[in-house]
């Protein structure tokens, strides 16, 4: 049972990390449409504005009806959504409503389950398990956007091919719900602890963990929404083959940070997590020249943000339990929301510069502000 627990984790995961696939039909809506680099990217950022708004809530859902009523609510929601958004070839705003709001809505009660489930079933190895779980998020988009660049090629529209997701990405989840239990002697609440959390805004612990989350979410965001036009010589293939090897490396990166989180302390694993992203970013100018240079951004960009989606959830449930994994990580995940104006931002600099550069090396800016505030109160994250 164990082992269908983490199948099904990674299959729920794939379909939720479709939404990464975006940039590869960012151009195509933009010709068919006939909108902006900025207007493209409004379901992606309204999708991260409502995926982690949801989850704010969704803990308390996954806490009263158990994880595989989440699963099936999730999984509906989130598929009907695509369905929804092939309609947007006669009003783009399906595509806002469908991508952005619903399947945001169905992503943010369903992707809380696979993790907090795994690290129950697997209590010793938390940051591991997590990565496991959620590697399929970043294999999701790999491959969804080797398949839609493919199709895409062949003639298909993006509103065709998210019909055809939607259906598939349902089904998937529905049947990954039959696995998605608690094990057997799981205790749905501790002695003495109380299931509201607001409380914890309240704890510095937390806002540091919110500040760097947030500065590395942005990295990711604005990378990941845009990568086909970072480097403007690039050909539609080198392009669709940057949208998957930042997903490919986002996948190995969840897994490989989890193994490290696993042997380091928290403030440790945040604090080279975000060194070595800002210093990509800071290193743009020099890397984005070439259609090799795309690539190796790609892969690196993506690494390390795949361990922006596990070393936090790890140290949630490090620092304050893995029975409140559900609902503290929710409202840490809401970093999310700020994060995802990085895209729009980035997309509007370069509709009037026809440039990333400068948004790319200020959020690396920002990030070590993130590090710096972490070294100087490394002593408030207290491990339990």
């Amino acid at each position: 049972m164990r082992v269908m627990v983490i199948i099904s984790a990674l299959l729920m995961q794939l379909c939720l990390g479709a939404t990464y696939s975006w940039s590869v039909y960012v151009l195509h809506l933009r010709d068919i449409v006939g909108i902006s680099q900025a207007q493209a990217q409004i379901p992606f950022t309204l999708f991260y504005f409502i995926f982690p708004a949801t989850m704010i809530f969704s803990g308390a859902l996954l806490e009263r009806f158990g994880p595989r009523f989440s699963t099936i609510c999730g999984g509906i929601l989130f598929g009907s959504g695509w369905a929804i958004s092939s309609l947007g070839g006669d009003n783009f705003l399906y595509t806002i409503i469908g991508n952005g709001v619903i399947a945001g809505v169905g992503a943010g009660i369903a992707y809380i389950v696979p993790i907090s489930t795994c690290m129950k079933w697997y209590p010793k190895n938390k940051g591991l398990v997590t990565g496991i779980a959620v590697a399929g998020f970043g294999g999701g988009a790999a491959l969804v956007s080797s398949v839609a660049g493919f199709l895409l090629d062949r003639g298909f529209t993006p509103f065709s091919l998210f019909g055809y997701f939607g259906l598939t990405f349902t089904l998937l989840i529905l049947f990954a719900a039959i696995f998605m239990v608690n094990p057997p002697d799981f205790k749905y609440s501790l002695p003495g602890v109380t299931r509201k959390t607001t409380w914890i805004f309240r704890d510095q612990r937390f806002l540091i963990l919110y500040f760097c989350m947030f500065t590395g979410l942005a990295a990711g965001f604005a990378v990941n929404a845009n990568i086909k036009e970072l480097y403007q010589s690039a050909t539609l293939m080198t392009g669709v083959s940057a949208v998957s090897f930042f997903a490919l490396a986002n996948a190995a990166g969840r897994v490989a940070w989890g193994g490290l989180f696993d042997r380091m302390g928290t403030v440790q694993a945040v604090m080279l997590n975000l060194i070595v992203q800002a210093a990509i970013l800071f290193l743009t100018p020099v890397i984005l020249i070439s259609g090799g240079g795309l690539l190796l951004f790609a892969i690196l960009t993506g690494f390390n943000y795949g361990g922006v989606l596990v070393i936090y959830a790890g140290s949630v449930a490090r620092i304050w339990g893995a029975q409140r994994v559900a609902s503290i990580y929710g409202w840490l995940f809401s970093a999310n929301i700020p994060g995802a104006i990085a895209p729009l931002a980035a997309g509007y600099y370069y509709d009037k510069t026809g440039s990333f550069s400068l948004p790319l090396i200020g959020i690396g800016m920002l990030i070590m502000v993130a590090a710096t505030t972490l070294h100087w109160q490394r002593r408030q994250i207290a491990e339990g």
